[in-house]
């Protein structure tokens, strides 16, 4: 027979009501800063020193219902490795939305189809979506999530996206600068990493096309080589460059170039007298690394002013358009 204690029933706003001597609706009020009501700052002091006293959490659902809508800011996670660069950003992100009261949900969805998708993002009743190059976001995907309630979807694209807050970045940059920067030096049998690992040929794809416009101008070879994250696959490849008679690699971003030039070295192969390699993102690892790795950089708009145009959306219904997202090669050893 057990004899551990029953535990405490739990703390409810009516607990919170008796102890401030106050209506259930004006803690409501209080704890959900509603604006509308008018409460005194003495009463406001003292049902918010009982909900702390009393350990008092507002049910997040019950206000949700309430409202019609939470305070979650949803960011469908559909990309499996989104590295470094990204993670970092989506963190300052986060910590900013915080800022203006916001929580934010990654939400990890894998359906491939956008209504599916849109429809599973719109069950938590988001406030905002802010989807990084999630292809899935759709004019009917927003569609769906207004007609919710959702009041600011925010995306990234190449290209404006109907009914969504849009921020211009198309992929295909990274491909183009990259290839241009090879190209300019005198490499003409380039190979380009694709990597197999799941949820990256959203980034893949567009950079391969970004690369094949820039060798039909310049009269350059492109051969796409697919990829996966491991010390082995590396190998592998770093021996296939080799006999396919490359003489330089864009390896998708710095991560996996690094990978792949690590191997080649181990395998003779002389970077870059022999073969040049290309990373993107421009991550700390582009600067450790020997050679160390020439890189495309991403410039990004900053976290805190995107989180600025995402409570702008949600109180006014609009925001100003923020730059676009640009990509410039760092030239270093590997090149």
């Amino acid at each position: 027979m057990s004899t551990e204690p029953n535990p405490a029933p739990p703390v409810t706003s009516a607990d919170v009501a008796r102890l401030a001597g106050v209506s259930r609706a004006t803690v409501s009020f209080v704890l959900n800063a509603t604006p509308s009501a008018r409460i005194s700052e003495a009463t406001k002091a003292k049902v918010r020193a009982a909900a702390e006293e009393l350990g008092y959490v507002p049910h997040a659902a019950a206000a949700a219902l309430r409202a019609g809508r939470t305070d979650l800011v949803v960011l469908p996670a559909s990309v499996s490795a989104m590295g470094r660069l990204f993670s970092d950003w989506v963190d300052e992100l986060e910590t900013a939305l915080g800022g203006h009261g916001y929580t934010v949900v990654l939400h990890g969805d894998r359906s491939a189809d956008p209504v599916t998708a849109a429809r599973a993002w719109a069950r938590l009743r988001p406030t905002a979506v802010v989807s990084m190059g999630d292809e899935r976001m759709t004019p009917e995907a927003v569609r769906i999530l207004l007609q919710a309630g959702t009041k600011a979807v925010v995306t990234v694209a190449p290209a404006p996206v109907e009914g969504a807050y849009t921020l211009i970045g198309d992929q295909s940059g990274v491909g183009i600068a990259a290839i241009e920067h090879l190209a300019e030096r005198g490499r003409t049998r380039i190979g380009v990493v694709m990597p197999v690992e799941r949820g990256l040929s959203a980034f893949s794809e567009p950079r391969l096309a970004g690369a094949r416009s820039v060798a039909a101008k310049r009269g350059v070879e492109v051969t796409p080589l697919p990829m996966r994250y491991s010390d082995e696959a590396a190998a592998a490849l770093a021996t296939l460059c080799r006999e396919l008679g490359l003489d330089a690699v864009f390896g998708y971003n710095d991560e996996y170039a690094a990978l792949l030039s690590a191997a080649l070295t181990d395998c003779g192969v002389a970077v870059p007298e022999e073969i040049a390699v290309v990373g993107a993102d421009d991550l700390l690892l582009a600067r450790v690394v020997r050679p160390r790795l020439t890189s495309v950089r991403y410039h990004l708009p900053g976290a805190g002013l995107l989180a600025d145009a995402v409570d702008q959306l949600v109180r006014e219904g609009s925001a100003e358009p923020l730059p676009g997202i640009w990509f410039e090669t760092v030239p270093r050893q590997s090149s």
